[in-house]
C-alpha cells in the first residue's frame, strides 16, 4: 500500500499544476465519473477514478462446526482514460493496488512474472476508424462470458459464481476488434481478438500459441438503458423488457496454464511446462424488465490430452430485484462437474442470497450475502459475506 499512497500524493500534485494552469480545463464529474482534465486545444483528455471494496467473509465450516473469518481490501483500483491526438483514439489504464490483485496464480509473484507484483490490470489504445467499429491494442479483459464482462463494481452479489472463477477467459495481450450492426431491430455485436494465451503482463516468451477468441451477442428488443446488459441488478428499471444473449469460443493452441489465461502452470514430473489445446464454449443471457433481472450462464472447456488442467462444466442461473427505495435483493444457483480423470477443478454446487443497498448506484452502496457451498470431496460450508463499495 506505500506505492499506492505515492502515487495518489503524485495525482495530487499534478491536480495542482493542472488547476494552476490557463490552458487547462478541469473538470469535477458527478460521483462515479472521476475528475477529466483537458486542454483548450483539445488534443488529448484524462479521466481520473479510483474505487475500492472493504470485504468480510466469514466460513462455517458445516462438518467439524469449526468458524473462521477475515477481512481485508479485495480492490484498490486507479482508473484512467480518455483520447489522445483525436477523439478517435481513446486509451484506458487500470491499476490494482490490493494484495488480492497483485498476489495471485493468475497475476503476480510467479517465475513467468518475474516474481513481482503484478498491478497493471488494463493497458489498452482503441483506435475507432469508423462508426460503430473498433479496434483494441493492448492488454484488457477478453470477450468470454458476460458475467466476467461486467465490472467488479457492478455486480449483484458480493462476488461472481463459481461458474466464473473456473471458466472466465479473464485478461490477456493481444489485438481485438468490436462491431455493432443491425438485423432489421436486432442489435447485433461481434467481437473477436487474438491474444498471447498465458494472462496478463507475462514477462517471459511465449511457451505455446496464440489464443484466438470469438463473441457474438444479440439484443432482439434493442440496447438496453445505462448499459445495463453489464450490470448485474435493474437499477434503470427498464420500461420495456430487454434481453442479450451471447456466445464466445475460445481456442487457445499451447496453453501452459490450468485454465489457459489463468490458474497455475502445468508441469511434468521433470520439471518440463505441458502444452495443452483448450477448446472453451460460453453461453449467457440477461433479461431485464422493471427492477427484475434474470441471468444465465453455460460454460463447458475440454482439452486435448487429459494431463491436468480445468476442463469441465458449469451451469448458473440468478434472478434478483429491485425495489423503489434502491434495495435488492436477489439469489443464484450454480454447480460444476470436471471431466477426465486429470481436472484441476473441484466439483461442488452453490446457492447464494444477496441484500444490497444501492445509495448512490454502484459507487456507494453495500451488500450481504449468506451462501451454501456444497462439496463432492470436500467439507461443506457455509459462506457470509459483506463488502461496500466506494467509488468517484
Amino acid at each position: 500500500m506505500r506505492f499506492f499512497s505515492r502515487l495518489l500524493f503524485l495525482l495530487l500534485i499534478l491536480t495542482a499544476i493542472h488547476q494552476n494552469s490557463k490552458a487547462q480545463n478541469v473538470e469535477v464529474k458527478t460521483l462515479g465519473k472521476g475528475i477529466v482534465f483537458e486542454p483548450d486545444d483539445n488534443s488529448y483528455s484524462l479521466k481520473l477514478g479510483m474505487r475500492f471494496q472493504s470485504l468480510y467473509v466469514g466460513e462455517w465450516n458445516l462438518e467439524d462446526d469449526f468458524y473462521s473469518d477475515q477481512a481485508l481490501v479485495r480492490r484498490a483500483r486507479l482508473k484512467m482514460d480518455g483520447h489522445i491526438y483525436s477523439k478517435k483514439f481513446t486509451y484506458k489504464v487500470q491499476l490494482g493496488f490490493s494484495n488480492r490483485d497483485t498476489r495471485n496464480s493468475s497475476s503476480g509473484g510467479i517465475i513467468q512474472n518475474s516474481g513481482t507484483s503484478n498491478i497493471v490490470l488494463d493497458g489498452v489504445i482503441k483506435y475507432n476508424p469508423v462508426s460503430d467499429f473498433e479496434i483494441w491494442f493492448g492488454q484488457t479483459v477478453l470477450p468470454g462470458n458476460r458475467e466476467r464482462l461486467i465490472s467488479s463494481q457492478k455486480v449483484q452479489f458480493v462476488d461472481r459464481s463459481l461458474l466464473n472463477s473456473s471458466f472466465n477467459l479473464d485478461r490477456d495481450v493481444g489485438v481485438q476488434i468490436r462491431n455493432t450492426s443491425m438485423l432489421g431491430e436486432m442489435v447485433v455485436r461481434q467481437m473477436g481478438a487474438i491474444s498471447i494465451g498465458e494472462g496478463r503482463d507475462i514477462t517471459t516468451k511465449n511457451p505455446g500459441g496464440y489464443s484466438y477468441t470469438g463473441r457474438v451477442e444479440f439484443l432482439p428488443f434493442g440496447n438496453f438503458a445505462g448499459k445495463g446488459d453489464y450490470t448485474g441488478p435493474d437499477l434503470e428499471r427498464e420500461e420495456d423488457v430487454k434481453l442479450s444473449v451471447g456466445f464466445t469460443y475460445d481456442f487457445n493452441d499451447g496453453a501452459v496454464r490450468s485454465r489457459g489465461h489463468s490458474g497455475g502452470f502445468v508441469y511434468t514430473n521433470g520439471g518440463e511446462l505441458v502444452k495443452n489445446d483448450l477448446h472453451t464454449l460460453l453461453a449467457d443471457a440477461m433479461l431485464k424488465y422493471q427492477g427484475v433481472s434474470i441471468h444465465g450462464e453455460f460454460a463447458n472447456r475440454e482439452a486435448d490430452n487429459d494431463n491436468g488442467f480445468g476442463t469441465g462444466t458449469a451451469y448458473m442461473g440468478s434472478i434478483g430485484y429491485v425495489f423503489g427505495d434502491n434495495i435488492g435483493l436477489s439469489g443464484r444457483y450454480a454447480t460444476l462437474t470436471k471431466t477426465g480423470n486429470f481436472s484441476s477443478l473441484t466439483e461442488h454446487s452453490e446457492m447464494t442470497f444477496a441484500l444490497s443497498k444501492y445509495f448512490s448506484g454502484h459507487n456507494l452502496k453495500i451488500q450481504a450475502s449468506a451462501g451454501y457451498l456444497d462439496y463432492v470431496s470436500r467439507d461443506d460450508l457455509m459462506r457470509f459475506q459483506v463488502h461496500m463499495e466506494i467509488a468517484f
